[in-house]
C-alpha cells in the first residue's frame, strides 16, 4: 500500500476507484466497501485509493472538545487498511481552511482534477464537505457532470445490528469487548509504555505493569477487569487488566494495570500492546485489601480459563 502524505506527494493513480472518511476502527462496514472498490479496480485495471482527514476533523474544529475517542492510532489504521488490499491511501491534512470547502469543491476540485477518480464508492449515509452538506443525491448530481460513477453501499449488517464506528465505541465503553470485537473484524488493542506505579500490585501478590497510553485520543474500554494477550517485543503472554479509578485505595484518576501471570521480568520502559478478549467483571470497591486479593486470585483463574480457549 502506498501512503501519500498530502496533495503534493500523489503521483498519478491508474483508473483511480475512490473511497472517503476517516475509517475510524477499519471495521466490517469498511471492509465491506473496500471489498466492493477492489472489485470494480479488477473489472477496470485500477487502483483503490481511501481519501482521509489528519487530524481527525473534530480535534480541529473543535480543539476544546474533551470527548474525542478514537479506534486507532493512525498507525493501527494504516495496518489495518494494508491489510485489507488498499492500493493507496491519501492523507489530507485537516486544518480550518479546508473545512471550508463544499460539497461540490471537495469532488471537483480533490477527487476529480486532482486524483482524476474515475468511480466512487460511499458507505450508507456518509456526508462531506462544509458541515457535511454533501450527500449520495448530490453525488448523483456532480456525477454525468465530472465524468465519474458513483456508488453507494448499504449499511453492513451483523446479527440485525448496523455496524458503525459509533456504536463500536458505545459498546467498548459499556465493556462488551466482545461485542466490540465482533463488529470491527479483530482484538481491540491498545499500545503503551510501561511506568512506574504505587507498587500495590506487588503488595497484594499480584505484580502489575501500569500501561501509559500511547496515543491520547485512543479509546478506554469502560473501567472493569478484562483478559487480554499482552504482546510485548513480538511475544505473547496472558494478562488480566484492571482498568479504572481503584476505588478500594481511594484513586483519583484512571489507570490501566496488567498482570501477567507466566512472565517474568523487568517492563519498565518497554512498550505492550493489550488485545482485548473478554471483560470479567465490572469495577467494584472492596472491604479491605485482603478481600480485593481473593478477588484478584479468581479474576486470574477466569482470565487464564478464558485465553486458553482463546488463540492470539
Amino acid at each position: 500500500m502506498n501512503v501519500h502524505q498530502g496533495l503534493e506527494s500523489l503521483q498519478p493513480i491508474r483508473f483511480p476507484v475512490v473511497t472517503t472518511g476517516t475509517f475510524d476502527g477499519v471495521h466490517k462496514g469498511h471492509l465491506q466497501i473496500l471489498k466492493r472498490m477492489q472489485e470494480l479496480a479488477g473489472e477496470s485495471g485500477g487502483e483503490t485509493v481511501l481519501v482521509t482527514f489528519y487530524p481527525h476533523p473534530r480535534m480541529v474544529l473543535y480543539p476544546d472538545d474533551q470527548d474525542l475517542r478514537l479506534l486507532n492510532t493512525p498507525a493501527e489504521k494504516i495496518e489495518k487498511l494494508q491489510e485489507a488490499g488498499l492500493d493507496h491511501l491519501l492523507i489530507i491534512p485537516f486544518t480550518r481552511e479546508f473545512s471550508r470547502l463544499t460539497s461540490l469543491e471537495f469532488v471537483r476540485n480533490i477527487l476529480v482534477n486532482h486524483i482524476g477518480m474515475k468511480k466512487l464508492i460511499i458507505g450508507h449515509d456518509h456526508h462531506f464537505g462544509r458541515n457535511r452538506e454533501g450527500g449520495f443525491s448530490d453525488l448523483m448530481e456532480f456525477s454525468p457532470v465530472y465524468g465519474f460513477e458513483v456508488e453507494e453501499i448499504p449499511a453492513f449488517e451483523l446479527g440485525h445490528t448496523t455496524i458503525s464506528s459509533s456504536k463500536i465505541r458505545h459498546a467498548l465503553m459499556e465493556g462488551e469487548v466482545e461485542a466490540a470485537n465482533q463488529y470491527l473484524g479483530y482484538r481491540y488493542m491498545l499500545s503503551g509504555t510501561v511506568i512506574h506505579g504505587d507498587g500495590r500490585g506487588s503488595k497484594l501478590g499480584f505484580a502489575t505493569a501500569n500501561i501509559n497510553p500511547a496515543y491520547p485520543y485512543k479509546l478506554l474500554p469502560g473501567n472493569g477487569v478484562y483478559a487480554v494477550h499482552a504482546q510485548i517485543e513480538g511475544q505473547s503472554h496472558k494478562g488480566v487488566v484492571n482498568i479504572g479509578m481503584r476505588p478500594t485505595f481511594n484513586g483519583k484518576s484512571v489507570s490501566v494495570e496488567v498482570h501477567l501471570p507466566e512472565f517474568s521480568g523487568d517492563l519498565y520502559g518497554r512498550e505492550v500492546t493489550l488485545f482485548f478478549v473478554a471483560r470479567i467483571r465490572a469495577e467494584q470497591k472492596f472491604d479491605s485489601p485482603d478481600a480485593l486479593r481473593t478477588q484478584i486470585s479468581s479474576d486470574v483463574s477466569t482470565a487464564l480459563s478464558l485465553l486458553e480457549k482463546s488463540t492470539f
